[in-house]
């Protein structure tokens, strides 16, 4: 019997638009050195894992420094965003600019990287991450804490935090969240890090029966700021998604006729 070798490359190529997904950074490179001041470039490609680019949306670009596990709260902080808006039909290239202060001027390399955070067409959300790369030129003074520090000093690769993908496929939008329940159940004042967790938005009732009109929550603290204040620590909020399902069905009532008696004159001397 006689056997057929393809070869290496035929083979790989021809499995090759079964793999392609995800998002994979070509900029920055590993390893690239920055100026801090000027502009940062990212540009990315399909490739990865995760969904394709058609099945996502839009996108929000951060720059982090710090470690590369997420989980650990006080370990990563942002230095600063690139764009809230991006739009995945508009290409696949974004800019924008890291100020000089934002950071503090580390001697350990590589100590950045690109977060990008996509929502997918039928939800749910694709975290990934570029590679490590360097700034230079950084002014800031006792901006970032010990943990961030430390979790810098830990890095000996330019590799960037896994991607984290929680995009559906539309088919059950009832099954509850991938997230664990249990980060839900903490109250958002409590929580630290660069995401927080909002509890379920409660569905309106269909009638009033409440007879306490007492807030369900305390009012909020507000200082007005007499100075610069800080870049935040929290930058995305995520909320429970609803659970309930709604059911809708055609109304074949006909429509009710026109009125034929003194309102129909009435309104008929309105009518220019």
């Amino acid at each position: 019997m006689t056997r057929i070798i393809l070869p290496f490359a035929a083979v790989v190529a021809a499995l090759s638009p079964l793999v392609s997904a995800g998002i994979k950074f070509t900029s920055p490179k590993a390893g690239d050195k920055i100026a801090a001041g000027g502009a940062v470039t990212v540009k990315w490609e399909e490739g990865g894992t995760g969904p394709k680019l058609a099945d996502l949306t839009t996108y929000e670009l951060q720059v982090i420094v710090g470690g590369n596990d997420g989980t650990e709260q006080g370990k990563q902080f942002p230095v600063g965003v690139i764009t809230t808006s991006g739009a995945f039909t508009a290409g696949n290239t974004a800019s924008g600019r890291i100020e000089t202060s934002q950071s503090e001027d580390l001697k350990d390399v590589n100590a950045y990287f690109i977060k990008m955070i996509a929502v997918g067409k039928t939800g749910g959300q694709l975290l990934t991450y570029s590679d490590r790369f360097q700034f230079s030129g950084m002014t800031g003074k006792n901006i970032l804490s010990p943990a961030v520090k430390a979790a810098v000093k830990d890095i000996d690769t330019t590799t960037g935090p896994p991607t984290v993908d929680t995009t559906t496929d539309g088919t059950n939008p009832a099954d509850p969240d991938p997230v664990d329940d249990d980060v839900y159940k903490v109250d958002y004042a409590m929580q630290t890090g660069l995401t927080r967790y909002a509890p379920m938005q409660p569905v309106p009732p269909t009638k009033i029966t409440a007879k306490n009109t007492k807030p369900l929550y305390p009012t909020s603290s507000v200082k007005i700021a007499k100075s610069r204040l800080p870049i935040p620590s929290q930058l995305t909020t995520l909320t429970q998604s609803q659970t309930f399902s709604v059911k809708s069905m055609e109304n074949t009532v006909a429509a009710a006729p026109h009125a034929t008696d003194d309102m129909a004159k009435f309104l008929r001397r309105w009518q220019d």
